[in-house]
């Protein structure tokens, strides 16, 4: 009584000390003689004196003896009621004394230290689990083996030592398998043998090996664990009753703790690097069919009522988690090429989604999402209707002590207790073997007793009767309130338990497994579509919103892979150009239906920034999806050259695709404009007063509501709100701190760049009209202002060294600021075209070219970049910035910056090479290389189109060849017909490579596997293909991969067509100009010289066929043939 009565706490620690001084000073004093009862006890057994003695002798009798006294002789029962007490006392020391066993050291040790001087003491207190007469008894003898367990680190290893291992695995599976067949429900867990045996397996899992689980369990202990062969059937253990239970599922509200922490150890175990492969073997072999079978007998199994067994319905509920947690580990972590695991993940997939597995050859009955039962009516797939089980209101867990009693002074004495600081860590609060903090209704009730008491102690003795009976009936109530608070916390917890693990099953069999059924895409909408229904109703907490909307973000995300993914079904080897545009798109239907319901889940009630950052995740990737039905790798004009001949035969029709996409485009905008009141009241409230992540989404939300717009609906609702003007004051505000390189300055430029994405969507989306409103609201201006251009960035542009963290965070400050900003200014240079053309003082490229003066240098690092070896976005950069010079500055009438030169530098430089500029010409290079060549003719196009202007609109006339005598930086004459000579052979390589690519493509078919694998090779990326794909696969890698090589190079063509136009014209203005002509005529041999170089040029030119370039070329070959004659008739004067 006394070791059960009193706390052993941090003021007894010193008894021992004080006690060692008054050895040592040999003087007495009154606190020897004070100690507590309670600690002379603790004293004598953590130094196995007498006491401690005393009960062993009670203790080491042992259990056959105590069985046979108990049986014999009168005085049995006596003797049982003395081990039972003896027992209890022990555990209770184990309890306290770890307390103060650190500070007693070494006059006293733990009672487990004491006990393991004798291995037959610990022995003998563990087989007392033998002992059937009287449970208390087991119970001591499965919490003293708990104990030390978590304790003693060789205890598996002293027990089979001392022989009795054996015995002591038999033991406890037979009082297991004895608890499986109780009929009477045990409404305490604490004093359930069963519970308290399966928590001593599954807190000891995870300790050093072999430990007590893997000697229960039968594993092999005497080598390593994990090479362990199961085979329950042959050895009597608790791993065969808990296997035979779970097999059985006997009397559900009786056992309902054992089945779900059955379920609950199986997981652990298979989950843990030890146990998970022997484990896993034993579940997916055919003896045991563990995984469907319990699928169909526990998962779907009808849900019972909260009105009639809330406990049971909260055990169902974690029995099909742990089940389903099962389930996703055996298709996450199995080896597929064990012919068990195989088949063992064939038949889940096949009853979790009613589909025929197609992947291993495997055909079951069912072939469709939404099945027949046998009565011919429709059911849903299981995995449906799991998620349906969950779908039911919370139990609240809001309602407050006040709404149990009327009594303002009880309840608030209630919420204080409660909530004290005191007693929030411990006494009113504890957590149960699941891990919920529940409420100790025993301590909660004594504690309302002593506050009361405490309250009310000027009360004379007798008491006010009135008052006693108020405050019994207020804690009779208030203990109401907090077993129903204990149940409902319970049931929440354990419904989103299962949520979670239906989450996790549905994410794994979506994104590794779904690649082997059929109607792929049924499957993915009927998941999304489930997942949108429930996460948008009330019944739906805010927690289990976020899970939902994660599964829903990552079939969408599934759903837009599988539209060019090659049909896992295909029994021909024929590939078709049908195969490269689309495998299943949903119908324009079931789109509307995913963006209504998505729309009604982000308007719920109840909300936070966490789950709206999700749901505008799955909002942008749902516009994505609905963006291209093409593949977005293959341009329109290669399909429509390819697919001719299936157009015939009426397997495609491009028009077609184009109407429907162009009708659901218009449907989506429709939904969002019938909603865009809260829609836009709750995107723009995130983008402008959340927080740095959520305003990021909110802004891209925004840049995708432009993108669907009609009319100019969503820009005129941006404008009357004042979003777009406060997103340009939000550029000018922008601050940083730390240099810029702290995570909230990264957080602050994401903002940004959204908000310069933003901005460049609605030049982009509504053209020349978009960027007159931009401008006219001040946005260079605003541009300018901004401090993020002048955070701290050191040399070049290009990337040294990823690993550097500099140098990384200069690539994300070209990124994330000076990209987006120098894209912004490169759409408004489209309203210089607008302008006049000599109008020096024009608005628009005043603004601009005071903005390249206040940034000058900016533009001067750009320029000054190496474009040889520049990665992408250094290329970007470039080209970015030549193209704004080339649009503005020809209207600046001084050069005292020096831009002009720089540009007339990069001419020569550029037009001074041979064809081997271009890199991946007439080889097979990478597609970062292929986009590389794209990039440099742009570039030379904006600087021709720039010599262009000047000579046309300037009278700026270049010289025939470079003299010694005058030193400048244009190019020359003879330099524009040196790199139109290098064009036409690059053109010509080009206009070949693509030729025949196209007819290989065509042929692709006929290829062999050798020609495919070399096609591959060539054109793919490794990381995309793999050797041990079939030859369908291949054949359909190679012919995407070679249609965006022919995308590249139809790009590249064009460019260069333009490019070598606008060389041909500027020679054409020179020759037709009297003064130049007179200029020309001065310098005879040196234009000869030019005539005969350029007339071989232009009959190369002449000759680019119009088939192979996929380009009119009426207008290109006779400004070629004009020019030629021209140039024949300067050679013959």
């Amino acid at each position: 009584m006394m070791l059960s009565k009193y706390d052993v706490g941090e003021e007894d620690i010193d008894a021992v000390t004080d006690q060692s001084q008054i050895t040592i000073l040999g003087q007495s004093s009154p606190i020897h003689h004070m100690q507590l009862p309670v600690i002379e006890v603790m004293k004598d057994f953590m130094s196995g004196k007498t006491l401690f003695r005393n009960l062993m002798g009670i203790i080491l009798q042992g259990v056959n003896f105590l069985i046979t006294e108990r049986t014999n002789q009168i005085y049995g029962q006596l003797l049982e009621s003395a081990v039972l007490l003896s027992l209890e006392i022990i555990i209770l020391v184990m309890e306290k004394d770890s307390v103060v066993s650190d500070f007693w050291r070494p006059l006293y040790q733990p009672l487990d230290v004491v006990l393991s001087q004798d291995h037959n003491q610990i022995v003998v207190l563990l087989e007392y689990v033998r002992y059937d007469f009287q449970p208390q008894i087991q119970l001591c003898s499965v919490k003293i083996l708990s104990i030390l367990s978590s304790r003693m680190v060789g205890l598996s290893q002293l027990l089979l030592k001392s022989n009795s291992a054996i015995g002591l695995i038999e033991d406890y599976a037979a009082c297991l398998e004895l608890r499986s067949e109780e009929c009477q429900i045990i409404e305490d867990s604490s004093v359930d043998p069963g519970v308290l045996i399966m928590q001593l397996l599954i807190d000891n899992i995870n300790r050093p090996a072999p430990n007590i689980t893997h000697l229960l369990l039968k594993f092999d202990v005497d080598s390593p664990v994990e090479r362990t062969l199961l085979q329950p059937k042959f050895h009597y253990s608790c791993l065969k009753v808990i296997l035979d239970i779970l097999d059985k599922l006997l009397k559900p509200d009786v056992n309902a703790l054992l089945h779900e922490f059955g379920f609950q150890l199986l997981y652990e175990l298979c989950v843990d690097p030890l146990t998970s492969a022997p484990i896993m073997d034993l579940l997916s072999t055919k003896k045991y069919h563990f995984f469907v079978k319990h699928l169909n007998s526990v998962g779907i199994a009808p849900l019972p009522k909260r009105t009639c067994s809330q406990a049971l319905r909260i055990s169902s509920l974690h029995q099909r988690a742990w089940l389903m947690k099962l389930l996703a580990v055996e298709l996450h972590s199995a080896e597929i090429a064990d012919p068990n695991h195989r088949e063992a993940c064939q038949n889940i997939l096949s009853e979790l989604f009613g589909q025929r597995n197609t992947e291993y050859g495997v055909d079951h009955d069912a072939s469709f999402f939404i099945t027949q039962n046998e009565t011919g009516s429709i059911s849903k797939s299981k995995v449906l209707e799991l998620l349906e089980i969950i779908q039911f209101e919370s139990p609240d867990i809001t309602l407050k002590c006040s709404q149990f009693v009327s009594n303002l002074k009880y309840s608030s004495m209630a919420e204080d207790i409660l909530t004290s600081p005191t007693t929030m860590g411990k006494g009113v609060y504890y957590h149960s073997e699941r891990g919920d903090r529940l409420i100790d209704l025993v301590s909660f009730r004594d504690k309302l007793w002593q506050k009361w008491n405490l309250n009310n102690s000027e009360l004379n003795s007798f008491g006010s009767e009135i008052e006693l009976n108020a405050i019994r009936d207020a804690i009779q109530q208030l203990l109401r309130w907090g077993w129903k608070y204990n149940k409902n916390l319970e049931e929440q917890a354990a419904q989103l338990h299962m949520l979670t693990s239906w989450s996790q099953i549905v994410e794994i069999s979506a994104s590794q497994k779904i690649s082997s059924l059929e109607n792929r895409s049924d499957i993915l909408f009927q998941l999304l579509d489930a997942s949108l229904n429930f996460s948008g109703s009330p019944d739906c907490s805010l927690r289990m919103a976020q899970m939902l909307t994660q599964v829903g973000l990552t079939c969408m995300a599934k759903l837009r892979d599988e539209r060019f993914a090659l049909p896992s079904d295909l029994t021909s080897e024929t590939i078709t150009c049908l195969h490269i545009i689309m495998t299943k798109q949903l119908s324009n239907g079931a789109c509307q239906s995913i963006l209504f319901k998505l729309i009604l889940a982000v308007l719920r009630r109840e909300s936070s920034e966490t789950l709206r950052r999700r749901q505008y995740a799955l909002l942008l990737s749902y516009f994505q999806y609905c963006r291209h039905v093409l593949d977005s790798d293959v341009r329109t004009t290669i399909l429509e050259f390819l697919s001719v001949d299936e157009q015939d035969n009426g397997d495609l029709d491009l028009e077609k695709m184009d109407k429907d996409q162009a009708e659901l485009a218009h449907a989506n905008f429709t939904i969002l404009r019938k909603e865009e009141q809260p829609i836009l009241n709750l995107v723009i409230k995130d983008a402008t007063q959340g927080s740095e992540s959520v305003k990021t989404m909110s802004l891209y939300v925004i840049d995708a509501l432009i993108c669907v717009d009609h009319e100019k609906f969503f820009l005129s609702q941006l404008q009357s709100r004042g979003f777009l003007r406060s997103c340009f004051l939000n550029m000018s505000n922008f601050s940083y701190q730390d240099g810029g390189f702290s995570l909230d300055s990264m957080h602050r430029l994401c903002t940004l760049e959204a908000e310069f994405s933003l901005l460049l969507r609605i030049c982009h989306k509504y053209g020349k009209s978009g960027s007159q409103i931009l401008f006219s609201m001040g946005s260079l201006h605003h541009i300018a202002s901004c401090k993020a251009l002048h955070l701290p960035m050191k040399g070049s542009f290009r990337r040294h060294d990823t690993r550097v963290e500099k140098n990384s965070a200069d690539l994300d400050k070209q990124q994330m600021v000076v990209a987006p900003i120098l894209r912004l200014l490169f759409s408004l240079t489209s309203l210089v075209e607008t302008s006049e053309l000599f109008e020096v003082k024009n608005k628009v490229v005043r603004e601009i070219v005071e903005f390249i003066k206040g940034h000058q240098l900016l533009f001067d690092q750009v320029l000054q970049e190496d474009i040889s070896d520049a990665d992408e976005l250094t290329m970007e950069l470039v080209n970015h910035v030549v193209g704004i010079l080339t649009k503005v500055w020809p209207y600046e009438e001084s050069d005292d910056y020096g831009f002009v030169q720089r540009l007339f530098g990069m001419m020569r430089s550029l037009w001074s090479r041979d064809p081997d500029v271009f890199t991946s010409i007439g080889s097979a290079r990478s597609e970062i290389q292929q986009k590389a060549d794209v990039s440099i003719s742009r570039l030379c196009f904006s600087l021709s189109s720039y010599i262009y202007f000047l000579v046309t609109k300037k009278s700026l006339r270049l010289q025939i060849f470079d003299h010694a005598s005058t030193a400048t930086q244009q190019p020359t004459l003879a330099s524009l017909v040196f790199f139109l000579g290098s064009l036409a052979t690059v053109l010509d390589r080009a206009a070949e490579e693509k030729y025949l690519l196209l007819n290989k493509i065509k042929d692709i078919n006929e290829l062999s596997r050798q020609e495919v694998d070399e096609i591959i090779t060539m054109y793919v990326s490794h990381g995309y293909a793999s050797s041990s794909e079939n030859i369908q696969k291949r054949r359909y890698m190679a012919m995407v991969g070679m249609c965006k090589i022919v995308g590249h190079r139809s790009r590249l063509i064009m460019l260069l067509l333009l490019l070598a136009q606008n060389l041909m014209n500027i020679i054409l203005a020179h020759f037709n100009d009297s003064n130049s002509l007179k200029a020309l005529s001065d310098a005879k041999e040196e234009l000869h010289s030019l005539c005969g170089r350029l007339i071989p040029v232009l009959e190369r030119l002449e000759l680019v066929n119009e088939d192979k370039t996929g380009h009119n070329l009426k207008v290109f070959h006779r400004l070629a043939r004009s020019l030629k004659e021209m140039s024949i008739q300067k050679l013959a004067n």
